[in-house]
């Protein structure tokens, strides 16, 4: 995955660079289109049912995948832009995780780590 990610990068890199979109693509500019993105990912499940939700046809199928995969070229962007290693971080996000939802008392419940007993 690592390997993938890095290719990703290395591309989303290229093809800004080719379009000199470098000077558009401020961490502000790019947290607002990943927010938009985020949006438009709602949009995809908005009036539909759980259930429907999750049985999709192809066609929503592939509409929700293409908004996914905006989102993940945007994160990525960003993350190149501001130097960070995302599946460094990330590791250490899950790491923090279980400290915050201990297996004891968050199996089975949903609420956040400050509600937990």
């Amino acid at each position: 995955m690592r390997d993938g990610l890095q290719l990703l990068l290395l591309e989303l890199r290229e093809f800004s660079s080719k379009r000199d979109w470098e000077q558009f693509h401020s961490p502000k500019n790019l947290s607002m289109a990943l927010a938009a993105e985020a949006g438009e990912l709602l949009e995809e499940f908005q009036w539909l049912s759980e259930t429907e939700s999750q049985r999709m046809d192809q066609a929503k199928k592939l509409d929700v995948s293409l908004e996914m995969a905006d989102i993940l070229l945007y994160l990525i962007r960003m993350a190149d832009v501001l130097e960070i290693d995302l599946i460094e971080v990330s590791h250490k996000k899950i790491a923090l995780n279980h400290t915050k939802y201990p297996v004891a008392s968050s199996k089975g419940n949903m609420q956040k780590f400050s509600k937990l007993k």
